[in-house]
């Protein structure tokens, strides 16, 4: 019998999957759990707008990062954090600092996570930073941090 997988099944498929088991195993487990349902034409065809939706919204997805990361590119943050003499900093510019100035000053809101920041900023000068927009997407990004 011909099923559609709704979760991953170990040893059978994974989710979406078409995949032929026998009449017993779908009958008595797979289809009672709502582990699979059964491959008719209309599951086919909802299967099938399902998979095209998904794909659209991975498209779309996407081509929003590519937009943010061409503005990104363009950007410079200036933030401002005390500092001694020498130009080092009295602490760091972190992960934060930067996703908060982007929001205030360019509305731009990026998640800290994203935001590939090993250490934080520990002296004043120019930094490129790294931020990660979708898994095929990454833009640089200009930090100035100016003494106080």
């Amino acid at each position: 019998m011909k099923v559609i997988l709704m979760q991953d099944v170990k040893g059978t498929g994974v989710k979406g999957q078409i995949v032929n088991v026998t009449d017993g195993y779908a009958r008595n487990f797979l289809i009672p759990k709502g582990v699979a349902i059964e491959a008719t034409p209309t599951a086919l065809n909802s299967l099938k707008a399902k998979t095209e939706a998904l794909i659209h919204r991975k498209e779309m997805a996407l081509e929003a990062a590519q937009k943010i990361a061409k503005r990104l590119s363009e950007i410079e943050i200036i933030i401002s954090a005390k500092a001694g003499a020498n130009g080092k900093l009295f602490g760091s510019v972190t992960a934060k600092d930067i996703s908060e100035a982007l929001l205030k000053n360019h509305r731009i809101e990026i998640d800290k996570r994203w935001i590939d920041l090993r250490e934080g900023i520990k002296t004043v000068g120019t930094s490129e930073v790294s931020v990660w927009l979708h898994p095929q997407v990454s833009s640089l990004l200009k930090v100035t941090v100016e003494a106080k």
